[in-house]
């Protein structure tokens, strides 16, 4: 159960500072960080009424952030009542990466197929700029890695607009809600070695290689560079969890407590 009263985080801080957001939304984000983070571990008990005290919010906006969280799969909801933080098979969040590279592959044929908004087009081809330009250095650091992360989630998120399909989109936020199924899921493993930057440089051709494909109306092409791209994602998967679980990875990567090995 989560007895103990913790400061948020100076990014959680900022998120709760942002006006218009919901009382539900500010929940979710809270809750979300805390299972990610490895704060709630797999297999932790979690109760409404301890998440309504130690937030200082109402009911109604934490059994609703709980139960959007349990649809994530991130929380498993208990017979009796409150909810459990789940734990991942390899397999769970290998399929979770293949559907989102399925959706993402979608995403990209529709939009070759209907004709990308040309104000998308050139905002996704700014974004790729952009990446040219940090992954310049020949190692990356703590800064140029940080704008890489931010940048790559930008460009997969233009999928959606440059497809002109929400419906779509909503599916593929929850399929990349499971740790390492994330567009930048990948990155996370020795982020400043060379081996690193080598996959990021492979990364960033195909983001070049798909927008090629939409923007001369190659649907079928587009999809399958989406769909291998998806597999950057599981390779770094495997070389994680292949990588002994040290305490210093467990550190750096604390959303991997959540993958139970086979």
């Amino acid at each position: 159960m989560i007895a103990d009263q913790t400061e948020p985080t100076d990014a959680t801080a900022a998120t709760l500072a942002v006006g218009g957001e919901s009382a539900q939304v500010r929940a979710l984000l809270q809750l979300r960080e805390w299972v990610l983070s490895g704060e709630l571990p797999g297999g932790t008990r979690i109760a409404e009424l301890a998440i309504v005290e130690r937030l200082g919010m109402s009911r109604t906006p934490i059994r609703a952030a709980l139960v959007r969280l349990e649809q994530e799969g991130l929380l498993q909801a208990l017979p009796n009542g409150g909810y459990v933080v789940q734990s991942f098979s390899e397999r769970d969040v290998a399929d979770a990466i293949e559907l989102r590279g399925t959706l993402e592959g979608l995403l990209a044929r529709l939009a070759a197929e209907r004709g990308a908004p040309a104000a998308a087009m050139a905002e996704a081809r700014a974004c790729l700029d952009r990446i040219d330009v940090v992954l310049a250095a020949v190692s990356l650091d703590e800064e140029r890695f940080t704008a890489y992360v931010a940048l790559n989630s930008r460009f997969h998120g233009l999928l959606g607009e440059l497809a002109d399909s929400p419906t779509i989109s909503r599916q593929l936020e929850r399929a990349a809600s499971l740790p390492f199924a994330s567009p930048s899921g990948f990155v996370l493993l020795r982020a400043h070695s060379s081996r690193a930057r080598d996959m990021l440089v492979v990364a960033q051709d195909q983001h070049r290689q798909v927008l090629d494909a939409i923007e001369q109306r190659e649907g079928a092409r587009a999809e399958a560079i989406m769909r291998e791209h998806s597999r950057l994602a599981r390779r770094n998967l495997v070389e994680v969890l292949s990588a002994h679980p040290a305490e210093p990875l467990a550190i750096s990567v604390p959303a991997i407590r959540l993958i139970q090995r086979r």
